[in-house]
C-alpha cells in the first residue's frame, strides 16, 4: 500500500487564505444581498470544525477495525495505480451521495448531519462547521472495502471530497460556465443544498460531481436567492449545543411517544415526521381554532355591523 497524504490536514494554509480573502472581498465589495459574515457564527464554524478532528480521531480507531476486518476477510484487492485511484474517487464519490441523501432522509444519521446546516450565514467558515458525530458515516463505504479497496485509500479519496468541497460555500461565485455546471458540484449548486426554502429542501446531495442528483431525481438549479439555516434554527452559537441539538430533540420525542412504532419512527423516519393520530390531532386542532376565529368575528359583526336601512325623505307639500 503506498504512502497517501492526509489532503484535508495540508489543506489548512489554503482554508485559512482563502477565508481571509473571502471575509476582505466582503469588506472591499459588500453585497447587501450575500449572507455574509458574522462574528460569532464564524468562531462557531471554525470551533465545530478544530472539534470534529478530535472526534474524528476517536471514531476512526472503531471504524478503523471494522474496515481492516473486512478488507482482510475479503479475497479482492484493487491495487492503488493512477488510474484506479480515479476509480477510486468516483465510487467514493458515488457512495458519498448516499450517505449525504440518507443524512437528510433518516433522523438519526440527520442528528450528525444538521450541525453542518445549523449556520444562516453561507461562506467558507461553513464549510468547517463539521459534526462530532460522524460514527453514522462508515457503513455507506463497506461495499468498497468488500471490493478490495484499502481502508488508506478510502481515507484519501474521502478527504480529498471534503478538500474539494471547501470552495462551494460561497456567495463570491456566481454560475460557472454550462458545461462545468452540468456536471460538477458547484458554488451555486451548494447554495440550494444549504437553503431553507420548500423547493430547495434535499436537494443538491453531490460531493465532487453533481450528475448523481441528476441521475438520480434529487436536483433543483438556483433560481431564487437562497435563505440558509434550518426550517427551525436553533440561534446558539455554543458549540456543544449545535453539536448535540437533534439528538436531545429525539430523546425528548423518544420519552413524550405513545408507542414502541412511534419511538421507532422519531428515530428512522424523516427528521419532520409525525405519526398519523397525531397530523389528525393537530389539524382537528387548528380547524377547531379557525372555527372559533370566524365565530369570533361574527359575532363581533352583529347587528351593530350590519348596514342601516336607507332613511326615506317626506315629500313636500
Amino acid at each position: 500500500m503506498p504512502h497517501l497524504p492526509d489532503v484535508v490536514l495540508w489543506s489548512v494554509p489554503a482554508f485559512v487564505l482563502l477565508t481571509v480573502v473571502e471575509m476582505v472581498s466582503y469588506r472591499l465589495h459588500p453585497d447587501e444581498d450575500a449572507a455574509g459574515y458574522e462574528a460569532k457564527d464564524a468562531a462557531t464554524s471554525v470551533g465545530m470544525g478544530l472539534g470534529s478532528l478530535v472526534f474524528d480521531a476517536l471514531w476512526k480507531i472503531p471504524i478503523v477495525a471494522i474496515y481492516a476486518t473486512i478488507y482482510e476477510l475479503t479475497p479482492l484487492r484493487v491495487p492503488v495505480l493512477w488510474w484506479t485511484l480515479i476509480l477510486m474517487l468516483l465510487a467514493q464519490d458515488f457512495f458519498y451521495y448516499w450517505s449525504h441523501r440518507g443524512h437528510h432522509v433518516i433522523r438519526v444519521l440527520w442528528a450528525c448531519h444538521v450541525v453542518h446546516h445549523s449556520s444562516k450565514k453561507f461562506n467558507l467558515t461553513t464549510a468547517l462547521r463539521q459534526p462530532w458525530t460522524t460514527w453514522t458515516v462508515w457503513p455507506f463505504y463497506v461495499p468498497m472495502v468488500a471490493l478490495g479497496v484499502h481502508p488508506a485509500a478510502i481515507a484519501f479519496t474521502s478527504g480529498a471530497n471534503l478538500l474539494y468541497q471547501f470552495w462551494v460555500h460561497t456567495e463570491r461565485i456566481d454560475k460557472l460556465p454550462r458545461p462545468f455546471e452540468f456536471v460538477l458540484n458547484t458554488p451555486s449548486h451548494h447554495r440550494v443544498h444549504h437553503a431553507s426554502q420548500g423547493g430547495y429542501l434535499d436537494r443538491n446531495f453531490g460531493g465532487i460531481l453533481i450528475i448523481w442528483d441528476r441521475m438520480f431525481g434529487s436536483f433543483v438549479a438556483e433560481t431564487e436567492r437562497p435563505v440558509y439555516g434550518l426550517t427551525k434554527n436553533i440561534e446558539t452559537f455554543n458549540p456543544l449545543r449545535v453539536a448535540t441539538h437533534e439528538y436531545a430533540a429525539i430523546a425528548r420525542d423518544i420519552r413524550a411517544a405513545d408507542s414502541w412504532r412511534e419511538r421507532a419512527g422519531r428515530v428512522f423516519r424523516g427528521p419532520g415526521w409525525q405519526p398519523a393520530e397525531r397530523v389528525a390531532a393537530e389539524e382537528a386542532r387548528k380547524a377547531a381554532q379557525e372555527a372559533r376565529k370566524a365565530a369570533e368575528e361574527a359575532r363581533k359583526a352583529g347587528p351593530a355591523g350590519e348596514r342601516a336601512p336607507a332613511s326615506v325623505e317626506e315629500p313636500a307639500t
